[in-house]
């Protein structure tokens, strides 16, 4: 379907005694896959929408917006396409109106700068009248009686309200720091941070980036450029074994699938616990093409002698200490393989280590209506909602431990919405494909014991 972003706002189809709109769904948080879902649902007429963020307008991973950094998935993975390639929020719409679509086709690279996809959101955000930024929601109530949520939001205009027959949580994630890390003094900076942190690393006499993903190959390779120049050391601690490319195979990607998801979902959650340690590896290492070109740097930097670069991996930091008196970490570092503990010291530390989901503590008023599982994490439902009412609650990428890779993956975000809108609206708006992948991950129909 091809329709053009609504230039009008929605009239809600309901409203309370004192006048108040009951919207169909109301969205928390403006990330990636609530801005897809809001594209989704604009050209709807039987979707009442309105999505809340406290922020002041979108931003992606700006701490990260390194000039060379690409996405690691291609543009069709854009708010829209893979629901509705002839959505007008589409990444391949916006290269046309800003003049890009001949040079992006020119350049024959599936995958955009990571600053272009940043660019490409905001400007779908700007095409959208159903966004309200300045809210953050503080609270989501119940009422059993009217069966509708309140969302509860403060502004620096003052408190607002907002009545919902259904909430879709997109809150995103937090950065995450190892116990051993955690809570220190001095000028550590997580890898969020990295951009408005940068000058002062450059700066340093030495650095240690621990970490083992995408991000701390990315900051490791942006210090390592004039290492020697600034006379500095520069280390990359890693506990992981080697330095995993990403893999990325045909037949790997097939597990960004339905069939896969319905798998996965299905099965033990010990189960799934323990693909989800052992399958980080397909969606959370490094892109191949940057662990060649780390390796060619470090090759042309030795050209010239001695790198003042280390790679260190197998080594856990088990302890760190801010030496206020030296303004100096002093790290304690275990190499696992031989079991060995030795001392680091190094003058600023960068934590690539990752993000995590953040806890929804607004939900704590309908906390009797949501599912835990042993661990206390949210029961995410195979359609994604995690409420006891059977579809009011939804979650975006707040179910790894559920949905496994396709829960972070931004090529399966506009299937899980127009999966959502479906249960929303109680029609297919938007063709949802069962089957695409060649393989077969449980057992055949036929095979299978009674």
């Amino acid at each position: 379907m091809s329709t053009a972003p609504r230039t009008t706002p929605r009239t809600a189809t309901r409203t309370t005694p004192h006048d108040q709109p009951v919207h169909d769904l109301v969205g928390i948080g403006i990330g990636p896959f609530n801005l897809g879902l809001a594209c989704l649902s604009d050209p709807l007429d039987d979707v009442d929408a309105v999505f809340l963020d406290a922020a002041d307008g979108f931003a992606w991973h700006h701490g990260m917006m390194l000039d060379d950094a690409t996405i690691q998935v291609p543009f069709l993975a854009d708010l829209v396409t893979m629901a509705d390639p002839t959505s007008p929020f589409s990444f391949l719409a916006w290269l046309k109106e800003t003049g890009r679509l001949y040079p992006f086709y020119i350049r024959e690279d599936f995958h955009p700068l990571r600053r272009e996809y940043d660019a490409y959101c905001r400007w779908a955000a700007d095409r959208l009248d159903t966004l309200r930024w300045g809210r953050h929601v503080t609270a989501v109530e119940h009422d059993d009686a009217a069966d509708l949520f309140t969302v509860h939001a403060d502004t620096d205009h003052g408190p607002e309200t907002y009545l919902a027959r259904h909430v879709v949580l997109g809150i995103g994630t937090e950065p995450s720091v190892p116990d051993a890390l955690r809570g220190l003094d001095g000028p550590v900076v997580h890898s969020a941070e990295y951009l408005p942190n940068r000058d002062a690393l450059r700066g340093a006499a030495s650095v240690a980036v621990v970490g083992s993903g995408q991000s701390a190959a990315e900051v490791y390779r942006d210090l390592l450029e004039d290492v020697r120049q600034r006379g500095s050391r520069l280390d990359w601690i890693t506990r992981s074994p080697r330095f995993f490319p990403m893999e990325d195979t045909k037949l790997t990607l097939e597990m960004t699938s339905p069939e896969y998801t319905d798998h996965f979902h299905a099965l033990p959650e010990d189960v799934r616990d323990r693909l989800g340690r052992e399958q980080r590896g397909l969606y959370k290492g490094i892109s191949a093409d940057l662990v060649d070109d780390l390796y060619d740097t470090l090759y042309r930097i030795s050209a010239s002698g001695p790198v003042p670069a280390t790679l260190r991996t197998e080594t856990s930091v088990v302890d760190a200490t801010w030496l206020a008196d030296r303004r100096t970490y002093r790290l304690t570092l275990r190499h696992e393989q031989l079991g060995t503990t030795y001392e680091h010291e190094v003058e600023r530390l960068v934590l690539a280590t990752g993000y995590t989901a953040r806890p929804p503590r607004f939900l704590d008023p309908v906390e009797h209506l949501v599912g835990r599982d042993a661990r206390g994490r949210l029961a995410v439902a195979r359609d994604h909602h995690v409420d006891s009412l059977g579809g009011r609650i939804w979650v975006q990428n707040a179910e790894e431990h559920t949905h496994g890779l396709t829960a972070p993956d931004l090529g399966m975000g506009a299937w899980r919405n127009a999966s959502i809108l479906r249960s929303v609206t109680g029609r297919s708006a938007y063709g949802l494909e069962d089957r695409i992948a060649f393989q077969e991950f449980g057992l055949p129909l036929s095979g299978a014991r009674r």
